[in-house]
Order: structure tokens, then sequence, then C-alpha cells
């Protein structure tokens, strides 16, 4: 169940702080940190959880790049 949860809350949390700042990349910075911060607290266990992350950000990276240039339309 964790391993689904990494692979969806990231792309969302992605688009979320993009959605707020107009901004892909500082969405995208805002994630990761959030998923170092949780990393160093310890909620993140498993190298597969991990990798999930960052692949599902990476994804949410690419999908709130368009998303962007929808916006400066």
């Amino acid at each position: 169940m964790w391993f689904l949860v990494a692979l969806i809350v990231p792309f969302l949390l992605v688009l979320l702080f993009t959605r707020v700042t107009y901004n892909h990349y500082v969405g995208t910075l805002l994630t990761v940190a959030l998923l170092v911060a949780s990393y160093v607290k310890g909620y993140t266990n498993e190298l597969h959880e991990v990798l999930a992350d960052i692949a599902s950000t990476t994804a949410g990276f690419l999908y709130a790049e368009k998303m962007v240039k929808k916006f400066k339309k």
C-alpha cells in the first residue's frame, strides 16, 4: 500500500505546488524538500519507495511543465 502512495502523492504534490506558485521548478523543489524531510525523519525505509518517489516526482515535473505552458497561453 505504501508503494502506491509513494507513486501517487509526489506527483500530486508537484501539481498542487505548481498550481499555487505558477512555476513548475518551485513546485518540484517544494516537493523534493518535503520528501527529503520525510527521509531524514525516518518515515521511508525501503529503497523501492524512494525510487517510486523519484519516478513520481519526475512524472509530476514533466506533466507540470505542460500545465504551465497552457497557463501562459
